[in-house]
């Protein structure tokens, strides 16, 4: 893939050419995000491949597979699996390489850039068309029957199409990941894999869609525009408080399930990861001290969600400082609701300060929000939700000491709040029963049915939420979805069966 000089990643680091680059934390694991194959020609002499495993691994390189790729005279090429902590580190570490004797760096290819290579998903026929029969039924001229079929009867559209089972994944690209506002054309690899996600967990077709605008009403215009094509919209990576707007409006506006996942995608398994952790420390969530650092959009949905399961004192901060009532500063018409709703005692303090006593701290803000130290003043069996990515709020090597139970966004750590959790499940049931929303029941219903997956014996303060490989997590979130929806009156199905009336 790359000449003897580095790999697209180990020159091209994204997030250091916009200046979002997270800091540097020597903290952080070698992981398979930042993985390279290095293709080396290594003289064929007792203790030469020795001194290359060896260099790596006082650099800190995890070394996964080392295969033989060949030989040529007096040399053996060899392909060895390294994981680095980032892109700086696989700099070093091919830099550290060249200057051993007896070895050649042929290749350095970045396992990760490989994958993406052409895309990750392709669009492929469901029925074989290798006949002059075939054509004549899925294209013209039977297919004109289908079509007045669903024109005669519009919901004949949800058995005769894709539309039964695809969701469009939105975004305009304003808040990618970690790295801000990087354009649709950036966030398309992020969508693509959103779509895999759902497919691989919740076996629903999904599209990637990123918007050329990033006007509110032009957004909204154009997902109701391709709404007919689609069973459900799953908003991504939109920027606050934007994101707001446009999921209320599509929700007001169109007649299927619409989803902002970076909001209620989070706040569902958060509260899933609540519910299984008052369990251990014997607490009940009405009773707990909450402070909130980061009231952005996932920030505002968790504590939406929390409050929804019963959740009174929760203090949020934005990088201003407390969020309270009266503040004008810095606010917008989100930040006034949650000033209102939140913040009894009307905290005006630092984050530091408002840990003393408190019995949960969610972190959905940045690296170094808190220290080791601000935990000590929190109650006894603390609670510790520290989801920035890639670097947390604070490491759980750090807080270790003074807390009960330790969540992080991370999969290298017990106890990992993703979204996977919850988006290809919650879409799942509300595919099958034709929802015409997803409404706070719905997302109620979901994290109870994830949290449910960890059973009474299994749970324990490193396993308070199921592995986002769990076969039971999109099939029990899915059956608690579609009955929550039929509860609230938004289903249009009772029986999947139905769907294959006309088949």
């Amino acid at each position: 893939m790359s000449t003897t000089k580095s790999s697209p990643t180990l020159t091209s680091n994204p997030s250091k050419t916009n200046g979002n680059s997270p800091p540097v934390n020597k903290l952080l694991k070698p992981s398979a995000s930042y993985s390279l194959t290095l293709r080396l020609k290594i003289k064929n002499e007792p203790g030469s491949l020795g001194k290359v495993t060896s260099l790596i691994g006082e650099i800190g390189g995890d070394i996964g597979a080392i295969d033989i790729a060949g030989f040529e005279k007096d040399h053996i090429i060899r392909d060895l699996t390294v994981k680095v902590r980032d892109s700086e580190h696989g700099e070093q570490l091919v830099k550290e390489l060249k200057k051993l004797d007896n070895v050649e760096i042929v290749h350095v290819s970045d396992r990760t850039f490989l994958m993406h290579l052409g895309g990750k998903i392709r669009v492929t026929n469901k029925v074989p068309l290798s006949t002059r029969d075939d054509l004549s039924m899925a294209y013209t001229p039977g297919v004109a029957r289908v079509c007045m079929a669903i024109h005669d009867e519009p919901e004949n559209v949800y058995k005769l199409t894709i539309k039964r089972n695809t969701v469009a994944v939105v975004t305009d690209g304003t808040a990618v990941l970690g790295l801000g506002d990087i354009g649709p054309e950036a966030a398309l690899p992020v969508m693509e894999g959103k779509a895999m996600l759902f497919k691989e967990f919740g076996k629903v077709d999904a599209f990637p869609i990123c918007l050329s605008t990033k006007d509110t009403e032009e957004i909204i215009k154009a997902v109701k525009y391709i709404a007919p094509v689609f069973g459900g919209i799953n908003l991504e990576d939109i920027s606050a408080p934007r994101c707001f707007e446009i999921e209320s409006r599509l929700k007001e506006e169109l007649d299927i399930p619409v989803f902002h996942d970076d909001q209620h995608g989070t706040a569902v398994v958060v509260l899933a990861a609540l519910i299984n952790a008052v369990k251990i420390v014997k607490k009940e969530i009405k009773n707990l001290k909450i402070v909130v650092s980061g009231v952005g959009a996932a920030g505002v949905a968790c504590s939406k969600m929390i409050m929804a399961a019963g959740g009174k004192n929760i203090i949020g901060f934005d990088r201003q400082g407390a969020i309270y009532k009266g503040r004008t500063e810095h606010m917008n018409y989100m930040k006034e609701w949650f000033a209102e709703n939140t913040n009894p005692t009307g905290f005006k303090g630092t984050v530091h300060e408002a840990l003393d006593g408190a019995d949960l701290f969610l972190g959905l803000s940045g690296p170094g929000t808190i220290n080791a130290a601000d935990l000590s003043l929190m109650n006894k069996d603390a609670i510790v939700f520290a989801m920035a990515n890639p670097i947390p709020e604070v490491m759980p090597e750090e807080a270790a000491p003074y807390v009960r139970i330790m969540a992080t966004g991370r999969s290298d750590y017990p106890n990992q709040i993703n979204n996977v959790l919850c988006f290809p499940g919650i879409f799942r049931g509300a595919l099958d029963c034709h929802a015409t929303d997803i409404n706070e029941e719905m997302k109620l219903a979901a994290a109870h049915a994830i949290a449910s997956v960890v059973a009474p014996n299994e749970l324990n303060e490193d396993y308070i939420i199921p592995g986002v490989f769990n076969p039971k997590v999109a099939e029990s979130v899915a059956a608690a979805v579609v009955k929550a929806a039929q509860k609230t009156g938004v289903s249009r199905k009772v029986k999947r069966s139905d769907l294959d009336d006309l088949c």
